[in-house]
């Protein structure tokens, strides 16, 4: 599975070049986890006002509503100019712009696009109600880890791969951060101490 840093490359990949772009139209493939949310024809016409990111999600802001799209276990974006690149058996997503063709392949198909018709409406609201703060969020520091696995008596690699806490700390890099503070994976989250957590905290980071 992509894990955040991989999904913010994926974002800056394309995101300069998408800004501003109309949209000619879009074209839908195999289903993937969820429905798109609104006939693809509804997308024509729409400009691209930015791409954002909120966890493992891309939120492509548009002049009316919004796609929230995720890469899910195997999927992977990319952005050409070349609008007669013959799409593959595992693509699943095309949106055609005048600047060019922001296409989702997704082999195992556990990826999604959605529409929503503003990031406090749903789908998007019930989306991203559970999330956690950034990594890089100010706010994010050891209170607030202490605070959030206090009380949780599941693993702290478990409890961080939860997403609610704080985002992206996926298997491999609450792997890592666990390694670097030096803190046993199955440890019990509510044993943790508060300068254990600060150093937890650094290492996710």
């Amino acid at each position: 599975m992509p894990e955040l840093p991989e999904v913010e490359v994926t974002r800056l990949s394309f995101a300069p070049a998408i800004q501003g772009a109309l949209v000619l139209f879009a074209s839908l493939g195999k289903a993937l986890r969820w429905p798109l949310g609104c006939p693809a024809t509804v997308l024509a016409g729409r400009r691209v006002q930015g791409v954002r990111r909120r966890g493992k999600y891309l939120l492509l802001d548009l002049d009316q509503g919004l796609l929230l799209l995720h890469l899910g276990m195997s999927g992977s974006l990319g952005f050409t100019a070349d609008a007669s690149a013959p799409a593959g058996t595992h693509y699943h997503f095309d949106l055609q712009t005048d600047r060019g063709l922001l296409r989702l392949n997704d082999p195992r198909r556990f990826g999604a696009v959605v529409w929503s018709p503003g990031l406090t409406a749903n789908p998007a609201a019930k989306l991203l109600a559970g999330l956690g703060l950034e990594p890089f969020d100010a706010r994010f520091d050891g209170p607030h880890l202490h605070a959030g696995l206090s009380g949780r008596r599941v693993a702290v690699k478990q409890a961080l791969l939860a997403g609610d806490i704080v985002v992206g700390a996926g298997n491999i890099y609450a792997c890592e951060a666990l390694f670097l503070a030096g803190i046993d994976p199955r440890l019990a989250a509510h044993k943790l101490s508060r300068p254990r957590a600060a150093r937890l905290a650094a290492a996710v980071r």
